[in-house]
């Protein structure tokens, strides 16, 4: 399994958030995580990156186990993981390609020649390759999100972690985001998957759903549809 919680309870600053969750996916997988606003999707996601406590029987992220997890040791966990976010979290005084080279200089690149290649190909690849020298006030929020995941991807990693990054985007735009995120899934990598709404997961056909509710987070499968919202 690439992510395994059996009985994990989940903290926030100290504060349950979640509790008992069992969570098992395996590599190549698209999991959509629903729920409404304030259940708990957010504090999951933080959790697998070791930014959020976990406490449980099995607690196991790219067989790194996060409940003994040093300080020390989680860059290197994060340098697996491709994190997105809603609000983009780009550096406004960069240009789209200063903020790409930023991240690869600092997860350890050093020749120039790579570190141009790799930012024109993750710009291809979201279809931004004409964006590369504007900064991120002169994109609109569909293109931001765009370069936020070319950001993601950079290090080629083993896992996706998306919290809700269509929040703030209009359909035709959040659309053009989930091709592009299912294209990268196409590729072989896992996408983990927060968002509130659930028309979304018709354009993957493929995808789970796992619903944050009441403290708990369960297979879609197990919940009746009234609490499916």
């Amino acid at each position: 399994m690439i992510v395994d919680y059996q009985h994990v309870d989940i903290f926030q600053n100290e504060n349950l958030i979640l509790k008992d969750v069992n969570f098992s996916i395996k590599e190549k997988e698209f999991v959509f995580l629903t729920g409404m606003v304030g259940t708990g999707k957010s504090t999951f996601l933080k959790s697998l990156y070791a930014s959020a406590d976990v406490k449980g029987e099995k607690t196991h992220v790219l067989d790194t186990d996060l409940s003994h997890i040093k300080p020390s040791h989680t860059p290197a966990l994060r340098k697996r993981l491709g994190i997105v976010f809603q609000d983009f979290q780009l550096l406004p005084d960069r240009t789209v390609s200063k903020n790409l080279e930023f991240v690869l200089k600092a997860t350890g690149w050093k020749k120039k020649d790579d570190i141009a290649n790799r930012i024109k190909k993750v710009l291809q690849i979201v279809e931004l390759t004409d964006k590369a020298d504007n900064f991120p006030h002169e994109l609109s929020g569909g293109e931001q999100q765009r370069i936020a995941i070319a950001r993601a991807i950079l290090n080629n990693p083993e896992i996706i972690i998306a919290d809700e990054p269509t929040g703030n985007l209009d359909i035709i735009t959040s659309k053009h985001i989930i091709d592009i995120l299912k294209s990268i899934f196409d590729a072989g990598t896992t996408i983990i998957m927060s968002t509130h709404n659930l028309s979304l997961m018709e354009w993957v056909e493929e995808a789970k759903q796992y619903i944050c509710q009441d403290g708990h987070l369960l297979p879609a499968s197990t919940i009746t549809t009234s609490g499916n919202n």
